[in-house]
C-alpha cells in the first residue's frame, strides 16, 4: 500500500524530547515500513525515518526563530502532499483540521487522526467536513454533538522494547511528573500532592511560550531542588529513568485528555499511575491494577497509601497488550482497508449508475 503520513512541522519526527503526536507518527511510520508498505513521511527536514522523507523546511519550526507565520509552512506542506495525491493509495493526516479543506479536492481518500481537542473555532471546520473519515485516539475524545464520521478508535502506542522495565522503585523513593508545564496537565496539583504527603517529586517537561507565566507563578516558586525538583525537558532515555525509578507517576489533569501518552510510558517502565479520572484516563489505566483513577486531589493523596498493592509487572503487561506500536499499526491498517473498500464500493456504484 502506498501511504502518505503528514506530521506537524512544529517538532521533528521522532521528537528529541517532548512531542506526543510526533512520537506516535514516527512509531506508526516505522512499523508500516517494516510491514512492507511504501510510506512517504511529510515532516520537518531534521526528521529521521526509514520511509521516504519529504519536507518544505529544513528543521522543526519550534527550533527556527526566523519563522513567524507557522500557518504558511503548514499550507506549503499540505499543498505539496495534495499535489502528489495520485501517487498514494491513502493519505493519513495528523495535522488536526488543517488538512480538511484539501481532502475533498482529490480522489485519494484521507483519514484524519484527532490528536487534539475541539475548540469553538476549530469545531466550525470539523463540522464543515464532518463526512471525512476521522479516527479518535480514545472513545472519550469523541464529540457526538458534532456528528463526525468517526470510523474507529485507535489508541496511541509506544515501543515497549525501548522501555527498560523497573521491577522496583529507587531508594530514596519519589513521585514523578512528566508533561508540559501547563494548567491542564496539572503540574501545580502534582506539587500540592507532594507537599501534602511529604513525598519528593521530580518534574520534567517543556515550557511553551504560552505557559511561561503559569510556570513562573505556579510552579517555579515551589522548586527547592530537594523535595520539589525540576529537571527540564527530558529525552527518551531520561524519561525512562525518571518514570521507571518512581514509586508512582502523577497525572492530575484538569482537562479531557485525548489520550495521555505519559500514562502508557510510565506503565511500560513498570510504574503505576495515579490520575484524575478525566478524558481518556479510564481507558488507559486499569483501576486498582495498573494505577488509580481519582475524582479529587484528596483521593490522589489516599491512593498513595495503596500504591504498593500494584503489581509493576502487570503494568508492563497492560501496555504490551493494549498500547504497543504493533497494536496501533494493526488498528490503522484496518482503518485503511475499511476506507479503501468503502471508496471502491462507492466508485463502483457511481459507475453503475452512470451506465444506466
Amino acid at each position: 500500500m502506498r501511504i502518505a503520513q503528514i506530521a506537524p512541522l512544529w517538532e521533528q519526527v521522532p521528537p528529541v524530547t517532548y512531542g506526543g503526536t510526533e512520537l506516535v507518527v514516527s512509531l506508526l511510520t516505522e512499523e508500516l515500513v517494516r510491514r512492507g508498505h511504501e510510506v512517504t513521511l511529510f515532516a520537518s527536514g531534521d526528521s529521521t525515518t526509514t520511509a521516504e522523507l519529504e519536507s518544505i523546511h529544513p528543521q522543526a519550526l519550534r527550533l527556527d526563530p526566523t519563522v513567524k507565520e507557522v500557518g504558511i509552512y503548514e499550507m506549503l506542506q499540505l499543498s505539496q502532499v495534495y499535489e502528489r495525491a495520485n501517487e498514494f493509495d491513502i493519505i493519513h493526516s495528523h495535522m488536526g483540521c488543517a488538512g480538511l479543506p484539501y481532502a475533498n479536492l482529490v480522489k485519494t481518500p484521507t483519514v484524519f487522526t484527532l490528536h487534539g481537542i475541539f475548540t469553538p473555532d476549530n469545531e466550525k471546520m470539523f463540522a464543515h467536513a464532518r463526512r471525512q473519515p476521522f479516527i479518535s485516539i480514545s472513545d472519550s475524545q469523541r464529540e457526538p454533538r458534532l456528528n463526525l464520521n468517526c470510523v474507529a478508535t485507535v489508541y496511541n502506542g509506544v515501543d515497549t522494547s525501548a522501555y527498560r522495565f523497573y521491577p522496583e522503585p529507587s531508594n530514596p523513593p519519589y513521585l514523578a511528573f512528566l508533561g508540559r508545564m501547563s494548567p491542564e496537565k496539572g503540574t501545580h496539583l502534582a506539587i500540592a500532592i507532594a507537599k501534602s504527603t511529604g513525598w519528593n517529586l521530580k518534574i520534567a517537561g517543556k515550557i511553551d511560550p504560552v505557559d511561561v507565566e503559569y510556570f513562573e507563578q505556579e510552579v517555579k516558586p515551589h522548586i527547592d531542588g530537594t523535595q520539589i525538583q525540576f529537571l527540564g525537558e527530558a529525552n527518551h532515555a531520561q524519561k525512562n529513568v525518571l518514570l521507571g525509578n518512581a514509586v508512582a507517576t502523577l497525572f492530575p489533569i484538569t482537562w479531557r485528555e485525548p489520550f495521555g501518552l505519559v500514562m502508557a510510558e510510565s506503565m511500560a517502565a513498570g510504574t503505576p499511575v495515579i490520575a484524575m479520572n478525566l478524558g481518556s484516563a479510564s481507558e488507559v489505566i486499569a483501576h486498582g491494577k495498573t494505577g488509580f483513577l481519582c475524582q479529587t486531589i484528596e483521593e490522589c493523596i489516599q491512593a498513595l497509601s495503596k500504591i504498593t498493592t500494584i503489581d509493576r509487572q502487570a503494568c508492563r503487561r497492560h501496555v504490551e497488550t493494549n498500547f504497543s506500536a504493533q497494536r496501533m499499526a494493526d488498528g490503522y491498517e484496518a482503518v485503511y482497508q475499511k476506507v479503501l473498500a468503502e471508496r471502491f464500493s462507492q466508485n463502483g456504484r457511481s459507475l453503475v449508475n452512470a451506465l444506466k
